[in-house]
């Protein structure tokens, strides 16, 4: 059983990249799961996290409904955002600068065979790292994510999460809206869940600008206790 994680902080890159980059790890991964069956041996699978910020672009899930994105292929052209239909869970959602995305590539079966469980965990790694900043996360009862003022006329997402799992590998993950330029999700009906707002971190501490690489390190602390791991 690996608790070690690979740690990578891609920095600003293509959307399609990153995924196909993704998809590598994860093949790489579920290879090794199906030899070791194969060969009866216990080789160590490895674990990834990537830390990725992308350029503007939307992203539909495989059980998301196209009419939730609001722009033709000419007006996501004149914002210069790009689009595609991805093969995680959930809806619509939005990528861009001043967003962290995290994408946790894990054999789970080094940790706990339990997807809901791990969608907490990461809902939970959000949670508590909004509270380093005095800021109240919470769960809202049937939608994926991280938000605040639940069960209140002001309930707004400050992180959507989607996944991918199979022979319990993870992939894709979950976007924390940190120094986000929120007006992109006026475009689309957000995870499409109609009459709900989207904030960021900036937007909720009332400053410009919020030091992007200290979230990403609490993010990683709260993420190892969690998780029980160790980054490498």
């Amino acid at each position: 059983m690996n608790k070690n994680i690979q740690f990578q902080d891609l920095g600003l890159k293509d959307y399609k990249a990153t995924w196909e980059y993704q998809e590598e790890l994860f093949k790489e991964i579920v290879d090794l799961k199906i030899k070791n069956r194969r060969e009866e041996t216990t080789v160590d699978t490895p674990n990834y996290f990537l830390f990725v910020e992308h350029p503007h672009v939307y992203t539909l899930g495989k059980s998301g409904a196209l009419e939730n994105l609001l722009l033709s292929e000419k007006q996501l052209e004149a914002k210069g955002a790009t689009f595609y239909k991805i093969n995680r869970g959930g809806d619509i959602t939005y990528h861009g600068p001043g967003q962290i995305v995290g994408y946790p590539i894990l054999d789970l079966d080094n940790f706990f065979t339990d997807i809901h469980k791990y969608l907490r965990f990461l809902e939970e790694v959000i949670i508590l790292t909004l509270a380093d900043y005095t800021i109240i996360g919470t769960r809202s009862e049937g939608e994926t994510g991280v938000w605040l003022d639940v069960g209140t006329p002001f309930a707004r997402k400050i992180c959507a999460l989607g996944v991918r799992a199979s022979r319990w590998v993870t992939m894709h993950g979950f976007a924390l809206n940190v120094n986000s330029d929120l007006g992109y999700f006026d475009n689309i009906i957000p995870c499409g869940i109609k009459g709900k707002a989207v904030t960021s971190l900036n937007v909720e501490l009332g400053v410009e600008k919020v030091n992007e690489q200290e979230v990403k390190d609490r993010i990683l602390k709260h993420f190892s206790e969690l998780f029980e791991c160790k980054f490498i």
